[in-house]
């Protein structure tokens, strides 16, 4: 079996967004642990399992449409994907590193209406592909409201 190229940078490109975010992570600094965390707050471990699980559905899912789209829908789903994992890897560095929480609201809200637009595009070309990214619009949306609640309490 032989991997595809576009799957290897599908691959490429979502770890590496996890691995940016995972170092700019900070939940055991002091000003994180001053701030007040909504009651829905969960628990940190589920961060971790999380991630891993949707950065593995974003890989797979880039790859599947990268594949299986014609040239002009592969262009302009690889603009998309490359500015979703940007906002994606943007926002742990301006919440955790700048301290910036009412940023990083705004930056998550950008992430979410990227990532319901990549299930858009992938949905043109792949149904499994687009329902693997589900679960990470509808984090990246409750990210949102989580960061505006730290935001708000703060």
């Amino acid at each position: 079996m032989t991997i595809s190229s576009d799957r290897v940078a599908a691959a490429a490109l979502a770890v590496g967004s996890a691995v940016v975010g995972g170092l700019a992570t900070d939940p055991g600094s002091r000003w994180f642990a001053r701030l007040d965390k909504p009651s829905f707050y969960p628990p940190p471990q589920a961060f971790g399992i999380v991630w891993s699980a949707l950065y593995t559905g974003i890989a797979w899912a880039g790859g599947e449409v990268l594949v299986k789209a014609d040239a002009q829908q592969r262009h302009d789903f690889a603009r998309a994907y490359a500015t979703n994992l940007a906002l994606n890897t943007a926002w742990t560095p301006i919440f955790f590193r700048a301290h910036r929480p009412w940023l990083a609201t705004l930056e998550s809200a950008a992430l979410t209406a990227s990532t319901v637009d990549l299930v858009r595009r992938a949905d043109r070309v792949s149904r499994p592909a687009a329902a693997a990214l589900v679960p990470y619009a509808a984090w990246t949306a409750f990210a949102t409201v989580l960061s505006g609640a730290i935001a708000r309490r703060n």
